[in-house]
């Protein structure tokens, strides 16, 4: 059997989980998977192919070419880039794996006090022979601010009341007992973004909710204010993020996602002011991957023996 590995961009996927138990030729791709004919190519005779979050699309488009492909194992339980009809059609099995909600979290308030304190500007001056050059902002006393307040948002607000932050949140059902819930209080979108000293997006990508944060929401953040995407590129209106970043109308951006992944070497966001950018790093820690790994090695066992396992189709 034939089973090729996507979009192991760091090659560590081998490393995480025992392969060998599964008695095939496995196949581990690194490099990121550039249009429908590459995938075609790079997959070839696979039965199984195994998919790095949304890396890689599985469109229907695509699925009907891969004419060899009877399971599909994406790492974590949802993927909004696999056509799960499409697949089910075609009689291919998709199965997922569980995931660590505490890294993307962790990440978030690295990248809050990474921009408030200019962390990264301070460790390159540090680095060239220089001593301090900025002013860091303070957390303590101060609102944040968070939309969405589904599992991730949750900790990320606790974490906040820990900061001694004043907690507010956002999404479209929420009500006060739920945002209580968690030591936060329930405000308008509006207010939010008009009275926060951080804003960070945690919520779900949708077509109701894409560029849920747009120019008008960004013209009412105060100057001094930070603004943090860890949750998906779609929700906000980048291009208006970065004239924002540009024009000095708000502190600065800590961004982990992108429309276009991996970021293109001349994309502008590169050269923005005001910004820690990261590559894409919410879910990229040694806990998730070992989870990710080794349930995917589970996963396509069960499947070899007939009773697949944490079906998603």
């Amino acid at each position: 059997m034939h089973i090729v590995v996507l979009d192991d961009y760091q090659n560590v996927a081998a490393d995480f989980a025992n392969w060998q138990e599964l008695g095939a030729e496995v196949e581990f791709v690194s490099r990121p998977i550039h249009d429908t004919e590459d995938l075609v190519q790079t997959v070839d005779g696979a039965e199984v192919v195994v998919a790095m979050r949304e890396r890689t699309l599985f469109s229907a488009e695509r699925l009907a070419q891969l004419r060899d492909l009877k399971l599909l194992v994406t790492t974590g339980r949802i993927n909004a880039s696999i056509d799960l009809d499409a697949a089910r059609a075609q009689g291919i099995t998709v199965c997922g794996t569980e995931s660590s909600t505490s890294a993307t979290p962790e990440l978030t308030w690295g990248l809050i006090l990474s921009v408030l304190r200019s962390i990264p500007t301070e460790d390159a001056a540090m680095h060239s022979g220089g001593w301090q050059s900025t002013v860091g902002g303070d957390l303590f006393g101060h609102r944040l601010g968070i939309i969405g307040l589904g599992r991730l948002g949750t900790q990320v607000a606790r974490v906040g009341a820990a900061f001694g932050m004043d907690v507010v949140a956002w999404s479209q059902n929420l009500d006060e007992e739920r945002a209580a819930d968690v030591g936060a209080h329930a405000v308008s979108k509006e207010e939010l973004f008009s009275t926060s000293d951080v804003v960070t997006v945690h919520y779900k990508l949708s077509e109701r909710s894409r560029l849920l944060v747009a120019a008008k929401e960004l013209s009412l953040m105060k100057p001094n204010s930070i603004f943090i995407n860890t949750s998906r590129a779609g929700l906000v209106d980048m291009e208006a993020l970065q004239d924002a970043l540009a024009a000095g109308r708000i502190r600065g951006a800590g961004i982990d996602v992108y429309d276009l992944e991996p970021l293109p070497h001349d994309h502008a966001l590169r050269s923005t002011p005001r910004t820690v950018l990261t590559p894409h790093l919410g879910y990229v820690t040694e806990d998730t991957y070992r989870i990710f790994f080794t349930q995917t090695v589970e996963n396509i066992a069960a499947w070899m023996a007939g009773e697949p396992v944490r079906l998603l189709t």
